[in-house]
């Protein structure tokens, strides 16, 4: 089973290929990506590596995680799972929703919804 790595502070000038060589050294990498910015095409900063196994993961954690990249020390961890939705409010499929408060919104007083 693989297991995938956090990676982060990374400089801009890493690529999906130079993170996959320098995971490499610790075991096989099924993929290595780097998070672009949609608007600018430019590195985010931080990507995933995944892994083939536990033991070869957390080899690459104690190996890498502080290590430093162009002057950057480099954050390496396991992943989290990605939370579902975005937490910001907004429209879905079940409405509009101001960002789940329950302090906002007609009927509760303040400006323009207090009871007379």
């Amino acid at each position: 089973m693989s297991t995938k790595l956090y990676v982060g502070n990374l400089p801009y000038s890493v690529t999906d290929a130079s993170l996959k060589s320098n995971f490499a050294e610790f075991g096989s990498v099924s993929s290595a990506k780097v998070m672009m910015d949609r608007e600018t095409g430019r590195s985010k900063g931080f990507g995933f590596v995944e892994m083939a196994s536990a033991d070869v993961a957390q080899a690459a954690i104690n190996g890498l995680n502080g290590m430093s990249v162009d002057g950057r020390s480099i954050v390496v961890n396991l992943a989290r799972p990605r939370e579902e939705g975005s937490g910001s409010g907004g429209y879905s499929a079940a409405g509009y929703t101001a960002a789940r408060r329950t302090d906002v919104g007609y009927g509760n007083g303040g400006y323009g919804g207090g009871r007379y």
